[in-house]
């Protein structure tokens, strides 16, 4: 199947999931809760997003739902909420800096999947290891857990968005800076890595750039992502704090905890030099590599 004609299904796929979300928001029964609508719009569009990953046989088909929903969502709150006492200057900022990094990664995912004939590697062994619960386990673990971390990662918004906050201080301006400098590193070590599959030699392992300094400098780009937004969070009402880091602090989990370890454990499997790598190079946060050791 070609790259045109997958786009397409997966764009009919997502027009058909968030129409069904949108309808759910615009016609269904009214909570009181915007933060609960928003909650059941998108496990609306995560169950049909699911049925269509099941029909194509193909679990990535959910891959991009990661980058579109946030600005789904923010929009929903931010046109929905009627709340006195939001902060205009925090919110608008808080949708750039969405904004910002859903389009950088909508666009990554473009340029680089091929279509569905291709799966992310990692979703086959969670699914084969199942037996009969295989498909409770992709929609559990491949469709529903992430859709239920980045909605907590997005609980900052809401609160940003709908709830009354504090006047804008240093810590906007720092959310600010951490939100719009993440995609941009993410932009960064992509375009390195790019450059440097064009030319790897088999069993070569990355090392220089961004990729020098860290084994995994996208990812410590998408982390620091979901702490602006709890910066933001935290700027508007300080004395929460401790929920409104729950996502970002859910999200570290989830990369440090499944998504490294799997990427290490393939990258051992397939690059003869990757230990002398992890000995050297840190793991995620950015640093000075050490010295390499004299053979």
């Amino acid at each position: 199947m070609s790259k045109s004609v997958s786009l397409a299904r997966v764009g009919l796929s997502y027009l058909i999931a968030f129409g069904a979300a949108t309808g759910w928001l615009l016609w269904g029964p009214d909570t009181e809760w915007l933060w609960l609508d928003g909650l059941i719009a998108d496990l609306i569009a995560t169950l049909v997003v699911f049925g269509a990953s099941r029909v194509h046989g193909n679990s990535s088909l959910y891959d991009p739902y990661w980058s579109v929903l946030p600005p789904y969502l923010v929009i929903f709150w931010f046109l929905a909420a009627d709340t006195p006492g939001v902060e205009d200057v925090r919110a608008v900022m808080l949708l750039v800096v969405v904004f910002v990094w859903a389009i950088r990664l909508t666009g990554n995912w473009l340029y680089d999947w091929p279509g569905l004939h291709h799966e992310d590697f990692r979703y086959a062994p969670l699914r084969d290891g199942a037996g009969r619960l295989e498909m409770v386990v992709d929609f559990a673990a491949i469709h529903l857990f992430p859709t239920l971390i980045v909605f907590l990662g997005l609980v900052p918004a809401y609160a940003v968005l709908a709830r009354p906050g504090g006047e804008v201080n240093w810590l906007d301006i720092v959310a600010l800076v951490v939100g719009i400098g993440a995609p941009i590193l993410q932009f960064v070590s992509d375009a390195q890595m790019r450059a440097f599959i064009r030319t790897r030699q088999p069993g070569q392992a990355m090392e220089s750039g961004l990729w020098a300094w860290s084994r995994h400098p996208n990812y410590f780009g998408e982390i620091s992502f979901w702490f602006s937004l709890a910066f933001f969070g935290i700027a508007g009402a300080p004395e929460d704090w401790w929920w409104l880091l729950a996502g970002a602090v859910g999200m570290t989990v989830m990369f440090q905890g499944a998504s490294i370890p799997m990427m290490e454990k393939r990258s051992l499997e397939r690059r003869p030099n990757y230990q002398e790598i992890i000995d050297r190079v840190p793991r995620l946060v950015p640093r000075p590599p050490k010295r390499r050791v004299p053979a």
